[in-house]
């Protein structure tokens, strides 16, 4: 089993398609509200992770000689774990950094 290829690939695979999303999504997209109403222009961005995975995939399953399937399998799995850790790492980076507290009471204050 050429696992070298299969890690490999699977990062890749992760890097660019999350990276290629992540970039579009952080810099093309002016304001976070375009996001949260679905258009076709951000339904063909999530897709990119999904192209990149079946690539790889494809790729480590042409350039493999012996357990092809299992291998493509591996590289698929490995390669969505991946994006997804990559997908939620960039939202906790550029998430807010201030927690949101509560308004203090409003009423007066009893002093002893």
């Amino acid at each position: 089993m050429r696992l070298k290829l299969v890690v490999i690939m699977s990062v890749l695979a992760a890097l660019i398609g999350a990276g290629a999303s992540i970039g579009i999504i952080l810099f093309i997209f002016s304001s976070m509200r375009s996001i949260w109403t679905p258009g076709p222009l951000l339904l063909v961005v999530l897709l990119f992770p999904i192209a990149t995975v079946l690539f790889g995939s494809i790729f480590v399953y042409r350039h493999t000689a012996r357990r092809r399937k299992l291998q493509a399998f591996l590289t698929a799995v490995l390669s969505l774990f991946l994006t997804l850790c990559f997908f939620l790492l960039t939202s906790f980076v550029t998430g807010r950094l201030k927690s949101t507290q509560p308004p203090p009471p409003a009423g007066p204050r009893a002093t002893k």
